[in-house]
């Protein structure tokens, strides 16, 4: 295309990023930069090195659907492996040459009368986009937990975001605090090695069985040599995930075949009565994500393993003292709490028209039109924004379809040079009223976790299939939105 195409800037260079910048490229325009903190691709897949770290959602659906892997190691895959498949797509696809490693944006600004975004890094340079696309997800900031004394402990701690190598836990005394999804994979791979791990659970977990497959080489020569026998499994997966999200909210009855199944899990994989106990969810299934594993329960069990549920009063230098009074005492604190999950965008500054502070619309929580677009942020556009998380399912579909939205917007700025486009107020709070309806009639009301927000309110999750989504984010209606010009800062051409 033309010299006169619009300019973006995409900050994040993980699963988002990517599949922006390779939209962009399928759509015909390749005047983008991505900016990555980072030195490689990757976002969580880069930085989530913990042991055991791997995804819960099958490969043949957690990848582009224009570019499949035929020769995925197994159907779960690990870490590794999904880092490795981003850099080899952003090698082939000719994307790492636009990516800007090392380069952390602080704040942005739009200049109404620029029509263009002013945005500013932390080596002190000023970059500038017609287009801005923020792709830095939803769990890329470790959470964690305010619990007196943290800084106290005289051996080693961190989260498991940020797993900390240098730490060799053989033969020692291991504290894991939290009960989510890495917890679920790390548990299993250190328990093997440490002396005694002490498992620190607020809330047990709804766990099913993990249908895992270790692909053969014939399975990958199948896969590459008759792509449909590929597609049909990439078709079963989505279409069970389909099934199951409708139970998150409109098919309530699926609910029970969730907890049937895991109970059955729980009971088969552990005898001793009082650990089953303390493992059984006491809140709907759904409400927290279900995790898949078939060697969480068997590792609880083991001799050298313990869970407790007394809730945590402090740590102090040699361990962790939960209310009862006792000290658990350890040589190395693993902080498994999950992540800023309600804090969209932050630490960054956003400034949109009229001295308009992202921040401060979103003091009440976060929202935005189809999860991607905010009024008073023109030309500016988030992928995984609000209430596009899943309950079930890959997010990776999701965020085709906002890429696909995103791109003939920008189509639309390429027809009309020195343009920008801002979504109508009132459209948005239609669609965040309608969503916020549908989440009230939620699994997710049910019990706290960190779908919802400090005021109850849940600005993560989509209500709905992921289908639904795709057929809502298709194609762009201008109506939604005020299109204006730079030689006049608030006047609409329509």
């Amino acid at each position: 295309m033309s010299s006169a195409q619009p300019s973006v800037i995409i900050i994040g260079a993980g699963f988002g990023g990517l599949a922006m910048a390779l939209q962009l490229q399928r759509s015909g325009f390749d005047r983008f930069t991505i900016l990555e903190k980072g030195e490689s691709v990757g976002g969580v897949w880069r930085e989530n090195t913990y042991p055991g770290a791997g995804c819960d959602i099958p490969s043949p659906l957690y990848s582009f659907s224009y570019e499949p892997n035929p020769v995925w190691p197994k159907r779960f895959s690990m870490q590794p492996d999904i880092l490795q498949y981003l850099k080899d797509v952003s090698g082939k696809r000719g994307v790492t040459p636009k990516i800007r490693f090392g380069t952390e944006v602080t704040s942005a600004e739009f200049d109404a009368g620029a029509a263009h975004w002013r945005v500013y890094t932390a080596d002190g340079v000023e970059h500038h986009a017609d287009v801005l696309v923020n792709a830095v997800g939803q769990l890329s900031r470790p959470a964690m937990p305010n619990i007196p004394g943290v800084e106290s402990f005289a051996g080693a701690s961190f989260h498991s975001a940020e797993w900390d190598h240098s730490v060799d836990l053989t033969g020692k005394r291991v504290a894991v605090i939290g009960t989510g999804a890495s917890a679920i994979q790390l548990v299993p791979a250190i328990q093997p090695d440490v002396e005694q791990l002490t498992l620190f659970q607020r809330s047990a977990a709804w766990v099913v069985p993990k249908p895992d497959v270790e692909y053969k080489p014939w399975h990958h020569a199948m896969f590459r040599m008759v792509p449909p026998t590929r597609l049909f499994e990439r078709f079963a997966i989505w279409g069970f995930c389909e099934m199951m999200s409708l139970g998150l909210v409109d098919v309530p009855a699926i609910r029970p075949l969730v907890a049937r199944a895991a109970t059955h899990h729980l009971h088969k994989q552990v005898t001793d009565p009082a650990l089953r106990e303390a493992l059984t969810p006491d809140y709907a299934p759904g409400c927290k994500r279900a995790l898949f594993s078939n060697d969480y329960f068997p590792a609880l069990a083991q001799p050298n393993a313990a869970v407790i549920t007394e809730s945590i009063a402090e740590i102090t230098p040699t361990g962790v003292r939960t209310a009862d009074g006792t000290v658990h005492e350890a040589d190395v604190i693993v902080y498994s709490t999950g992540f800023k999950t309600n804090e969209f965008l932050a630490p960054m500054t956003i400034v949109g028209t009229d001295g308009a502070a992202l921040a401060d619309e979103w003091r009440g929580g976060a929202r935005a039109y189809l999860g991607m677009t905010v009024p008073k942020f023109p030309n500016m556009f988030v992928m995984y924004g609000p209430n596009t998380n899943l309950g079930v399912g890959s997010i990776v579909y999701m965020l085709e379809s906002q890429a696909r939205y995103i791109a003939e917007l920008v189509k639309e700025l390429a027809e009309r040079p020195g343009t920008y486009i801002d979504v109508k107020a009132d459209v948005e709070e239609r669609f965040d009223a309608e969503i916020q309806r549908r989440l009230g009639k939620s699994v997710w009301t049910l019990c706290s976790s960190w779908y919802r927000d400090a005021a109850g309110r849940i600005p993560n999750n989509w209500p709905g299939t992921v289908t639904s989504y795709r057929r809502r984010t298709r194609k762009p209606d201008l109506g939604d939105f005020a299109i204006h010009s730079k030689h006049e800062h608030r006047g609409a051409l329509r």
